[in-house]
C-alpha cells in the first residue's frame, strides 16, 4: 500500500530519502541522465532547511521511498495570493503506472487549497508525454495570458 508523508527535512531518514528519490530522477532521461552533483549531496539538505517556503511530500511503499515532490511558494502579483510551483515530481522506474504521481499532485493540490494559495504551477519538458497527459488529465494546461500573445515559455540563465 502506498502511504504519501509530508516531508519532514529536519528527519534523518527523510533527508536520506529525498536524496535517493532526487538521485533516480536525475539519472533518468527526463530528470538530465546524470546524478546529482556531489555539491548538491552535500549541501541539498542544509540549504533547504533553512527555506521556509519549501513543501515536500514522500510516497512510500512498505517504508522504501518510491516518489517525491518538491515544491516552493511563490506569489502571483495578479492574484495578490501566493501560489505553490511544483519543482520536481519523481517516481521511481519500479513504481511508475501505480498511479504514485497523481497522489502526489494531489496531495500538493490539497495543500495548496488548506493554505489559500490561488494556484500551482510547474514546468514540463516538451517531450515528457507522459507526464503531459497526468497534468492534463489533471486540469493543468500550458499558460496563456491571451491567444494574441502565445503560451508562456520556461526560459533560463545561469548566473
Amino acid at each position: 500500500m502506498i502511504q504519501i508523508i509530508q516531508l519532514n527535512i529536519q528527519n534523518p531518514q527523510h533527508q536520506n530519502d529525498l536524496l535517493y528519490c532526487l538521485q533516480q530522477y536525475a539519472l533518468d532521461p527526463m530528470g538530465g541522465g546524470e546524478g546529482i552533483s556531489p555539491y548538491v549531496v552535500e549541501n541539498l539538505i542544509h540549504n533547504l532547511a533553512n527555506r521556509n517556503d519549501y513543501f515536500a511530500w514522500l510516497a512510500y511503499d512498505n517504508n522504501q521511498a518510491v516518489g517525491l515532490l518538491n515544491a516552493f511558494e511563490s506569489f502571483s502579483t495578479f492574484y495578490a495570493k501566493p501560489l505553490l510551483n511544483i519543482h520536481d515530481l519523481a517516481v521511481l522506474k519500479s513504481h511508475r503506472r501505480l498511479g504514485i504521481a497523481r497522489q502526489l499532485m494531489q496531495t500538493a493540490e490539497s495543500f495548496a487549497r488548506q493554505q489559500g494559495y490561488c494556484k500551482l504551477t510547474l514546468e514540463v519538458l516538451a517531450e515528457n508525454t507522459q507526464a503531459k497527459s497526468l497534468y492534463q488529465d489533471l486540469g493543468y494546461q500550458a499558460y496563456q495570458l491571451s491567444q494574441h500573445a502565445g503560451v508562456a515559455e520556461f526560459w533560463q540563465k545561469a548566473v
